[in-house]
C-alpha cells in the first residue's frame, strides 16, 4: 500500500462555528467575514479541498461553492450534493458549469440524508432506500450527459431523461465523487461510484477491514483498484500532548449528551439518526463504548460525538502525535483525509503549519482522480 499521493481536505461550517461546544454563548454566527477567514487559511494551507456541508441551518453549498471558487486560487469546493433534491440533468449542467470556471477545482459529496424526519421537513419523501436509488441513477445519468456526443437516453425507475448538455467537466472523465455512510446501500453505491469512499472516526484496524469489504465490492464493478479511501475526523491539536487534551474536554465543557449542536432539532433529533443512519450509530456505539475518558485509541477521543451528529471523532495530541496516528489510517489503506477543528480557521491554521510538514514529499500535487 502506498504512503504517498496524500490529499487533505477541510470543513466549511456554514451553519456556524464556536469556540466551546458546551457553551451557547461561544457560538460564532454565520457570516461572509468567518468564512472568509477559514476559505484563506485553507486555499493558503496546502488543503486540496474544501467540503460545503448541507442541512438546514447551513447556507446553500452550491452558491458558497461558486462564490469561493472565484476568490481562492488553490483549493476545491467539495459540494455536497443530496439525492432528490435536484434534477440530475440540472446537476450535471452545474457542476460541469463549475468545474470549467474554476479551472478545474471540483469535487462531488453525494449524500443521502442524516434521517427521514430531516427529510421529510424539507418535502423531500422518499425512504432511505429510494434516496440511494436515486443516488445511484443521478450519478449515472451525470456520467452519462458528461460523456456522450449527442444526446443520451436513460429510461430508470425514478428518471427518463433524453438530453444532451454543454458543458463538459474539464477534469476527465468527470470530478471525483465522494461518499460517506455506512450502510449497505451506501458501501454498495461507493463501490460503483465513489472516487473516495469516506469513513468516520474509527480504529484503524475496523477501517482495514472496511477497505477490504468495498474493495471486494467495487471488484464487481471492475473498480477494484481504482476506488480511494479516505477518514472524516475532528483535530484537535496543540505543542504538548497535555495541552491537546486539556483543550479536548474544554471544548464540550458544560455540555448535555445528545443535546446536539449542529441540528436544529438538538436531543429530538437522536432518535430519528439513530433509526436511519448507520454511520451515526457507529460513533454512537463508539461513544458508548469509550468509557469516562472517551478514548477508543490513545490519541482518538469520541467526546465530540456526545454534542454533535455525524463525524465526531477527533484526533488529540502534540503535532508528531496526530500526524503518527493519521499514518496509521495510511497503513490501513487511506489516502484522503478530510478535516475540521474548532475554531476552524484558526484549527486549519495549526494543522497546515505544524502536522503538514510531517507529511512533507507525500502529498498529491491534485485532487484523487476519478476513475
Amino acid at each position: 500500500m502506498s504512503r504517498d499521493g496524500l490529499t487533505f481536505g477541510w470543513f466549511l461550517p456554514t451553519s456556524g462555528d464556536t469556540t466551546c461546544l458546551g457553551d451557547p454563548a461561544a457560538r460564532i454566527p454565520q457570516s461572509s467575514s468567518v468564512f472568509d477567514e477559514i476559505v484563506e487559511a485553507v486555499d493558503n494551507g496546502g488543503f486540496k479541498y474544501l467540503l460545503m456541508p448541507v442541512n438546514a441551518t447551513c447556507w446553500e453549498a452550491t452558491v458558497v461553492a461558486s462564490y469561493y471558487a472565484a476568490r481562492t486560487q488553490n483549493v476545491a469546493p467539495l459540494v455536497a450534493l443530496r439525492s432528490g433534491y435536484c434534477n440530475p440533468t440540472l446537476a450535471a449542467k452545474m457542476f460541469a458549469t463549475l468545474d470549467q470556471m474554476s479551472g478545474g477545482r471540483l469535487c462531488i459529496n453525494l449524500i443521502a440524508g442524516i434521517s427521514d424526519d430531516d427529510t421529510r421537513a424539507d418535502g423531500i419523501m422518499d425512504s432511505k432506500k429510494v434516496r440511494y436509488e436515486k443516488m445511484d441513477e443521478e450519478v449515472e445519468i451525470m456520467k452519462k450527459l458528461w460523456a456522450a456526443s449527442g444526446s443520451i437516453d436513460h429510461q430508470g425507475k425514478h428518471y427518463t431523461v433524453s438530453q444532451a448538455i454543454e458543458p463538459k467537466p474539464l477534469q476527465q472523465p468527470f470530478p471525483p465523487f465522494f461518499l460517506g455512510g455506512g450502510s449497505d446501500y451506501a458501501l454498495e453505491i461507493s463501490a460503483k461510484h465513489s472516487t473516495v469512499h469516506l469513513f468516520w472516526g474509527d480504529k484503524p484496524e475496523v477501517i482495514k477491514t472496511k477497505i477490504e469489504d468495498i474493495r471486494k465490492r467495487a471488484a464487481r464493478y471492475e473498480r477494484r483498484d481504482d476506488i480511494q479511501f479516505g477518514m472524516r475526523l475532528q483535530i484537535i491539536c496543540r505543542d504538548t500532548e497535555e495541552e491537546a487534551w486539556n483543550e479536548a474536554y474544554r471544548l464540550i465543557e458544560g455540555s448535555t449528551k445528545f443535546n446536539l449542536a449542529n441540528n436544529r432539532l438538538g436531543a429530538n433529533a437522536v432518535e430519528g439518526i439513530r433509526k436511519t443512519s448507520e454511520a451515526n450509530r457507529r460513533v454512537w456505539d463508539l461513544l458508548e463504548e469509550s468509557g469516562q475518558e472517551m478514548k477508543i485509541h490513545p490519541h482518538l477521543w469520541t467526546g465530540i460525538s456526545t454534542v454533535r451528529a455525524g463525524a465526531g471523532i477527533a484526533v488529540v495530541g502534540s503535532p508528531k502525535q496526530v500526524a503518527n496516528t493519521l499514518d496509521e489510517f495510511v497503513d490501513a489503506g487511506c489516502s484522503s483525509f478530510c478535516l475540521s477543528g474548532y475554531p476552524h480557521a484558526e484549527a486549519a491554521r495549526i494543522f497546515s503549519s505544524k502536522v503538514m510538514p510531517h507529511f512533507e514529499n507525500r502529498l498529491s500535487a491534485g485532487l484523487p482522480r476519478a476513475a
